[in-house]
């Protein structure tokens, strides 16, 4: 079977059927699982209801559109996203927030890959603790996660000051923003075992999360992650309309 990297420890790696430990199978969720992007589709929501301005959209609209034209790459397009969401998110009350969100999940639960989709269904079945990490808001990947059927998430904590606003502040910064140190936390927390462990991203971001599980699988991958799958030996696979395939 092929593993992730080699930098597993040995402890780490072995199945202690004493201690019950779980195998745990992490996701990545926004190009992952969900066939676009949770904040993406937030902020078009919150700009819909008048809790962003329409000016927003103009902040990532150049990128946007580059990407669309393939001038510009993805991961630009992204960051503006996010640095606009986190301006404007600065003082917004978190439950009118809280119910765009929920509005997001209920019209886009269901839009997802098959590939995933089944994949996740089977490794439950299969006794896995379902984890996803993803780096859009938290209060937004909880609950599409446990529509997804995850054990549990973690996304990016937005904190809010005594009159339930948003502050602008991120706990934990820097640690949500590393999905091994998250993995390593969660293996620790919920004593899961890594040995059996499966993995899936799709990004560069996603490596050093893949690099830790014994099953690492890049799934309709960028040109970074696709060059470094290949290089490990890693499994590729690509969805495209109807079709699912292995390069």
């Amino acid at each position: 079977m092929a593993r992730g990297g080699g930098a597993v420890a040995e402890s780490e790696m072995r199945y202690d059927r004493g201690m019950e430990k779980r195998r745990v199978a992490v996701f990545d969720i926004d190009g992952t699982i969900f066939r676009s992007s949770l904040l993406v589709e937030l902020v078009e929501r919150l700009v819909e209801k008048g809790i962003f301005p329409e000016a927003a959209r103009a902040a990532y609209a150049e990128d946007r559109v580059k990407w669309l034209d393939r001038e510009g790459d993805y991961a630009a397009y992204i960051q503006s996203v996010v640095a606009e969401f986190e301006k404007q998110l600065k003082g917004a009350p978190f439950e009118d927030v809280a119910n765009a969100a929920g509005e997001v999940i209920e019209e886009m639960r269901s839009r997802v890959y098959r590939y995933t989709r089944d994949l996740v269904k089977k490794l439950k079945r299969e006794g896995h603790f379902l984890l996803a990490i993803s780096h859009s808001p938290k209060f937004i990947v909880d609950g599409f996660g446990y529509e997804a059927g995850f054990d549990k998430t973690y996304g990016i904590f937005y904190a809010t000051g005594p009159e339930n606003r948003f502050t602008g502040e991120i706990e934990d910064r820097d640690l949500i923003l590393n999905k091994a140190a998250v993995l390593r936390r969660a293996v620790r927390k919920e004593n899961l075992a890594l040995g059996g462990s499966v993995g899936v991203g799709d990004t560069e971001s996603d490596i050093p999360m893949l690099e830790m599980v014994e099953t690492p699988i890049a799934f309709n991958p960028d040109q970074k992650l696709l060059t470094h799958a290949r290089r490990r030996g890693w499994k590729i696979v690509v969805e495209r309309k109807d079709v699912i395939y292995e390069l």
